[in-house]
């Protein structure tokens, strides 16, 4: 079985070392490999060492593994895999905490693209930590920032004691504009369940797309009647490159069609789509078309069949840079039959 890997990201002074900390320390019976990219030997309390596997890998006395390779991701897992193979080490998941200024798309990548490091991983999610205190400034002004969110599969909201209710209410309604498939999570000085970080199925393709209330709603620019539209969702704060665009029918599409439009906007658009998922009612079939991608990596196929009495309407979701969202609405009532 392949082990599940989760991404910890998150800009400068969100708290993903003090949450890597918590797990280092705390008793939660799991049993977790962790790659710090800035790791260094003082942050580990001499108590905690169990043994030394070796000069990069030091083995808890609670069940965790830390990871101190600064070198390339790869060779990191590659080791990490070796060690545990040759029964040195255990360990059951993976959690890589990137630099605050990471890009966390090439991470996700390596467990797509290399074959040996898919052969034993596999991604689960990808987490965000959003500094609650200075978020804001961070995302008007730097673009590491807006991509984190963009690509999270779940929010870790810190250092909320320090902001106001509305505050925290204004932070809350941009994330979601950003990225409304991201569930927003508080986390108090880096303590949070396990069970909100693993198994999240962030890369899985799910039968189960929610698509969250637009916090910005208003009329809708790529309808032409002024009022409130419940079919496409699409809006941004002024700062933001990143944005969240969501598209519902009830009307069956064509596959022959659905097929072009995605080949199309993968070959076209690709290095602005994020994040895509969707879960479509393809006619002349009972069965349900999931769909998930990550920039051009793209998969797709039929799951479960439509429950008796479930409405059978497509959900999809894109996370990007300068959609084009007036094409994409368009092109996808082109699909409808």
């Amino acid at each position: 079985m392949r082990i599940p890997v989760t991404i910890l990201t998150g800009f400068l002074g969100a708290g993903k070392s003090t949450l890597v900390q918590h797990m280092l320390r705390a008793s939660h019976g799991h049993r977790i490999a962790i790659i710090e990219n800035e790791f260094g030997g003082e942050n580990i309390d001499a108590e905690l060492i169990a043994a030394t596997v070796d000069e990069r890998i030091v083995q808890l006395t609670n069940g965790c593994v830390c990871c101190s390779i600064r070198d390339d991701l790869h060779a990191a897992l590659g080791e990490l895999a070796a060690a545990r193979a040759s029964g040195r080490i255990a360990f059951d998941r993976v959690v890589i905490e990137t630099t605050g200024l990471a890009d966390p798309v090439p991470v996700a990548q390596t467990f797509f693209l290399d074959d040996d490091i898919a052969r034993d991983y596999r991604p689960d999610a990808i987490i965000t930590m959003v500094d609650g205190k200075f978020a804001m400034r961070q995302l008007d002004d730097r673009i590491e920032a807006q991509r984190q969110v963009g690509f999270a599969d779940r929010l870790f909201l810190t250092k909320l004691d320090l902001v106001t209710g509305a505050e925290r209410q204004t932070l809350s309604s941009r994330l979601s504009a950003m990225n409304n498939q991201a569930r927003q999570v508080a986390v108090t000085f880096g303590e949070v369940a396990l069970s909100e970080m693993f198994d999240i199925g962030g890369f899985d393709l799910i039968d189960v797309l929610e698509l969250s209330a637009d916090p910005y709603e208003t009329s809708c620019p790529t309808c032409d009647d002024g009022h409130d539209c419940h079919k496409h969702g699409e809006r941004k704060h002024r700062h933001d490159d990143i944005e969240s665009f969501s598209f519902r029918s009830d009307r069956p599409l064509r596959g022959d069609r659905i097929a072009q439009l995605l080949n199309a906007l993968v070959a076209s658009y690709g290095d602005r789509l994020m994040r895509y998922k969707g879960v479509l009612h393809i006619a002349d079939t009972d069965h349900k078309l999931i769909l998930q991608g990550v920039h051009q990596l793209a998969s797709y196929g039929y799951g479960a069949k439509w429950p008796p009495g479930e409405p059978r309407t497509s959900k999809l979701v894109f996370i990007g840079h300068d959609l084009p969202r007036v094409m994409l609405a368009r092109s996808l009532e082109h699909c409808e039959v």
